[in-house]
C-alpha cells in the first residue's frame, strides 16, 4: 500500500499559460489550425514556421502521436471555454441534455482514451479507461464515495459506461481537477495501463488538469438513472466550434474576410474527407460484423441440431437399457441358476450402456454450453453492430451539416468575390478620374504661369511707356485743351 499514497503535486500550469489558450494551434494531418477563440484558421504547414509550445525539443513536429496530443488538449481547451462562457451566460443549473456539456465529456472521453494499452478478453480487444479512474479510490479517499455509487447505478453493464458515470459524478462533485491531478501525478501506476507517449503520461495531461479548475464555477444537477451511458456514441462536433465569420468578425478588410471564409472552407472540406473515411471504415466493420454474425448463426443451427440428435440418441439408449433389464430380470426369474453366464454378459452390456449414456450426456452439457456461449457472443456482436450504425448515423448527420455549411461558405466566397469586383472596378474608374484631374490640374497652372508672365509683360511695357512719352502726353493734353476752350470762345463770338 506504500506505492498508492499520494505523492506530492507536480506543478500545474501558470495563469498566463492558460489564458494564452486562444494562441495555440491544433494539427490536423497537414495543416495546422489556429484558434483564436472565434473560429478556426486552417493553415498549410509548409506555408508557416512551426513553433511547439508544449512540446519538449527533441520530439518531432510532425510525430503523428504528438499532433494527436496536441489535437486533443487544444480541443478540450476549446471545449471547457465554450462550457464555461455558455453556463455562465445561461445563469442556471445545467442538466444532461446540455449540448455543450455533453460535448465537454466527449472529449474528455477520448484524451482518456489516448494511448490506452490493448487488453484481450474473450470476446476480443477490449480499450476501457475505467481501469485507471479506479485507481483514484486508492490514490484519494474522498473518491470511494464516487465509485461505490457508479457500482450501485442500476443499468450499467460495461466499464465504459461507468467510466462515463464516474466523470459527471466527479464534475457535480467539483472535484474533477483534483482526481485528475492526483492520477496524472503517479504515471508509476498509469503506465500499467497507458502506453509511454500517452497525453495521461505527458505534459498535455498536467495541462487538461490545470484547465479543469475553471469548471467549479459551473453547478450542474445529472440525473443517470435511466440513462444508456452503455451505449452512448462518442463523436465530437466540430461544428460547434467553427464560427460565421460575418458580424462577429474583427476584421473590417474585405481581404481579411475572405482570407477567414477560404481558411474554414478548407477546414471544413479536410474535415469533410477525414468523416468520409470514418464512414466508410465503418460501414466495412459493419459489413464484416454481419458476415461474422451470419456464420455465427449457421454455427448455431448445426449445434441446435446436434443437441437435437444427442437427445434421441440419449432416450433410445435409455430405453434400449430399460428393455434390456426387464428381459435380464423374467430371465434370472426363469433359468434361475443355470444361466448365470448369460446374465452376467447382460450385465456387462448394461455397463457398456450406462457408459455410453455418461458419455453422450457429457457431450450434451459440452454442447449446451458452447450454444450458451455462442448465444452471448451472438448478444454481444449484435450489440456492437447497433452501436457501429449509431456511430455511422452520427456521423453521417455531421457530414450532411457540414456539407451545408460548406455550401454557405462557398456561397458567401462567391458574393464576396463579387463584391471584390465590383470594388476593384470602382477603383480603377476612381484612379482614371483621378490622373484625368491631375491633367487638367496641370495644365491649368501651365496658363496660370504665361497669364503671370503676360501680365508682368504688360506691367512692365506700361512703365516704359510712360516714361519716355509722359511728358509729350501732358504737352498735347494741354494743347487739346488749350483747343477746346478757343473753339468754344469761337462758338459763343458766332452765337453773339
Amino acid at each position: 500500500m506504500s506505492d498508492l499514497t499520494p505523492q506530492s503535486d507536480a506543478p500545474t500550469p501558470t495563469t498566463d499559460k492558460i489564458t494564452q489558450a486562444a494562441r495555440e494551434t491544433i494539427y490536423l494531418c497537414n495543416f495546422r489550425v489556429s484558434v483564436d477563440g472565434e473560429w478556426l484558421c486552417l493553415r498549410e504547414l509548409n506555408d508557416i514556421s512551426l513553433t511547439p509550445d508544449p512540446e519538449p525539443a527533441h520530439e518531432d513536429p510532425k510525430d503523428p502521436i504528438a499532433i494527436e496530443r496536441l489535437n486533443l488538449m487544444n480541443m478540450a481547451k476549446l471545449s471547457i471555454k465554450g462550457l464555461i462562457e455558455s453556463a455562465l451566460n445561461l445563469g442556471r443549473t445545467l442538466d444532461s441534455d446540455y449540448a455543450p456539456l455533453q460535448q465537454f465529456f466527449v472529449v474528455m472521453e477520448h484524451c482518456l482514451k489516448h494511448g490506452l494499452k490493448t487488453k484481450k478478453t474473450f470476446l476480443g480487444q477490449n480499450k476501457s479507461f475505467w481501469g485507471p479512474l479506479e485507481l483514484v479510490e486508492k490514490l484519494t479517499p474522498e473518491a470511494g464515495e464516487i465509485t461505490a455509487s457508479v457500482k450501485d447505478l442500476p443499468g450499467l453493464k460495461t466499464p465504459i459506461g461507468r467510466g462515463r458515470a464516474w466523470l459527471r459524478l466527479a464534475l457535480m462533485q467539483k472535484k474533477l481537477s483534483d482526481y485528475m491531478k492526483t492520477l496524472i501525478n503517479r504515471k508509476d501506476l498509469l503506465s500499467e495501463f497507458y502506453e509511454a507517449n500517452a497525453l495521461m503520461m505527458e505534459e498535455e495531461g498536467a495541462v487538461i488538469a490545470g484547465l479543469l479548475v475553471g469548471l467549479n464555477v459551473i453547478d450542474a444537477n445529472l440525473c443517470m438513472k435511466g440513462e444508456d451511458l452503455d451505449s452512448q456514441v462518442g463523436v465530437i462536433d466540430f461544428s460547434m466550434y467553427l464560427k460565421d465569420g460575418g458580424p462577429t468578425s474583427k476584421s473590417t478588410e474585405g481581404d481579411g474576410q475572405i482570407t477567414a471564409i477560404l481558411d474554414q472552407k478548407n477546414y471544413v472540406e479536410e474535415l469533410n474527407r477525414h468523416l468520409s473515411a470514418s464512414v466508410n471504415n465503418l460501414q466495412a466493420k459493419v459489413d464484416a460484423l454481419e458476415k461474422s454474425n451470419t456464420k455465427l448463426t449457421e454455427e448455431l443451427a448445426v449445434a441446435n441440431n446436434r443437441i437435437i440428435t444427442l437427445q434421441e440418441d440419449v432416450e433410445r439408449v435409455k430405453e434400449e437399457s430399460s428393455q434390456l433389464l426387464e428381459s435380464t430380470c423374467k430371465v434370472s426369474k426363469s433359468d434361475g441358476s443355470a444361466n448365470g453366464q448369460v446374465l452376467g454378459e447382460a450385465r456387462k452390456q448394461i455397463k457398456e450402456e450406462t457408459r455410453l449414456r455418461l458419455d453422450v450426456e457429457k457431450e450434451l452439457e459440452v454442447q449446451i454450453g458452447m450454444k450458451q456461449e455462442m448465444e452471448l457472443s451472438m448478444k454481444m456482436l449484435e450489440k456492437d453492430v447497433c452501436e457501429k450504425q449509431n456511430a455511422l448515423l452520427a456521423l453521417r448527420q455531421q457530414l450532411d451539416d457540414l456539407r451545408i455549411l460548406n455550401q454557405e461558405l462557398s456561397h458567401k466566397l462567391q458574393t464576396s468575390d463579387g463584391a471584390m469586383k465590383q470594388k476593384n472596378e470602382i477603383t480603377s474608374r476612381l484612379d482614371d478620374t483621378a490622373n484625368q484631374m491631375a491633367g487638367t490640374i496641370k495644365q491649368l497652372e501651365l496658363r496660370f504661369q504665361q497669364a503671370e508672365l503676360g501680365r508682368d509683360l504688360a506691367h512692365e511695357t506700361n512703365q516704359l511707356f510712360k516714361q519716355e512719352f509722359g511728358d509729350k502726353i501732358e504737352s498735347l493734353q494741354l494743347e487739346v485743351e488749350k483747343l477746346r476752350r478757343e473753339s468754344t470762345l469761337i462758338a459763343c463770338s458766332r452765337s453773339a
